[in-house]
């Protein structure tokens, strides 16, 4: 089964601007609810290390688009059980704004099980860091 969460929000700010903060890492403790710390090189191919409120994990890192796209797939155990590919795309409206996408597209066993945890609990995980971002950024 496959299933795909994705939230977005409006930013009033240049995408150069979120992309810095979303790659400071060593901020992440200071302003992000959902997201508590990452550790590792942020660069395609690499393995990073990924702490939430409730697990830690340690996925590879596919995409990294400067000032556009940053992109993970992690798993539970072994690949098939639960598979999840995490995304944050940068998308400028204008010169002074910016639309963030961030979802992640969930597969494998036990997503039929998981289904209404993810659609509820892990969509307001990212609202509540997208809100958050924002804040930071916009000041």
């Amino acid at each position: 089964m496959k299933l795909e969460i994705k939230s977005q929000i409006d930013i009033h700010a240049s995408a150069d601007k979120i992309w810095e903060v979303l790659m400071d890492f060593d901020s992440y403790p200071e302003w992000n609810p959902l997201v508590r710390e990452i550790s590792g090189k942020a660069e395609e191919g690499q393995r990073i290390k990924v702490v939430l409120p409730e697990m830690t994990f340690k996925p590879d890192v596919l995409a990294v688009s400067e000032k556009r796209e940053f992109r993970w797939r992690g798993k539970l155990g072994v690949r098939g059980l639960f598979d999840g590919e995490h995304y944050f795309v940068l998308e400028p409206t204008d010169k002074n704004n910016t639309r963030l996408i961030h979802g992640e597209s969930f597969s494998g066993l036990l997503v039929a099980v998981l289904k209404k945890k993810l659609e509820t609990g892990t969509l307001d995980g990212f609202k509540a860091m997208n809100e958050s971002l924002k804040k930071r950024v916009e000041g």
